[in-house]
């Protein structure tokens, strides 16, 4: 990034669920998320995890509209009792909810899809397909996020992007939001790490140093890891810096150059991209 450039925007993520609070479920989106952010040069900003309760579902996605970040939700679209984040997301903004109609014509291909897969009549009036309706109720002024396994669509506003709580659902949806919106902000191989394996010392040690390097080299971010049982290192501490390439070229020889003034023992230096 050049210093004309304007910065990227924080890259948030909501994970929506009692199930995911009470165990019973483990989250794979955050890691899912972080790959393909990696994958194109972006980092997640921040996480955050809320459960089935009208009241914090608004809260938080009110702060996620006013943070101007970028933001993935996952979870509580659908159309059950206790599927609120639709509704809390026209809370936070103050607008109501309409059924959306190019979500409604895609909602009404998936119930002739199943009819047709189950060998009976499609009944557009029966209870329980106008029911299924309610997934395309969405907040004024949404646009819709296609979905490929079962064309049951999310939405969007403004940066703030609702897809299912399913993996299977979501991964997709989440990527195509990614190359369809933010293709621009892509960094593919300009960011790096470069770090240095250090033995018998203390971060406490060390974080004169470090802030040294944050001093001198602004541009970057300096990271500490330390280990107690690495099955290669055992314990030690991976001392790097982080950022676009020419800048961590700049600011690693000073990291290095401050390690050995310390005198410290060194084991391998890893480059991560």
């Amino acid at each position: 990034m050049t210093a004309s450039s304007p910065p990227t925007p924080d890259i948030g993520l909501v994970i929506v669920g009692d199930e995911i609070l009470s165990g019973k479920r483990a989250d794979k989106h955050l890691p899912k998320l972080i790959e393909l952010l990696s994958a194109r040069g972006l980092q997640l900003a921040w996480a955050d995890y809320v459960g089935d309760s009208p009241e914090r579902i608004t809260q938080t996605l009110r702060r996620a509209f006013d943070s101007r970040a970028i933001v993935f939700s996952c979870g509580g679209i659908g159309a059950t009792p206790d599927d609120h984040t639709r509704q809390c997301a026209a809370k936070a903004l103050g607008v109501p909810l309409e059924l959306h109609p190019r979500a409604e014509a895609l909602i009404r291909e998936r119930m002739q899809d199943t009819a047709k897969e189950q060998g009976t009549p499609y009944e557009p009036d029966r209870p329980d397909n106008i029911h299924r309706l309610n997934m395309g109720v969405f907040p004024v002024g949404a646009e819709i996020i296609p979905n490929p396994y079962n064309k049951i669509p999310g939405f969007t506003i403004a940066d703030v992007h609702f897809v299912p709580g399913f993996p299977v659902m979501a991964w997709p949806m989440m990527e195509w939001v990614l190359d369809t919106k933010y293709s621009h902000l892509f960094r593919r191989d300009a960011y790096v790490e470069k770090s240095v394996i250090v033995f018998g010392s203390m971060e406490a040690t060390l974080t004169p140093l470090m802030e040294q390097v944050e001093r001198e080299h602004p541009q970057v971010k300096v990271f500490s890891l330390p280990s107690v049982d690495h099955p290669e290192y055992g314990r030690h501490i991976d001392l790097g810096v982080k950022g676009a390439p020419a800048d961590v070229d700049a600011a690693y020889p000073t990291l290095l150059d401050g390690l050995q003034k310390l005198g410290v023992r060194l084991g391998p230096e890893l480059v991560r991209s």
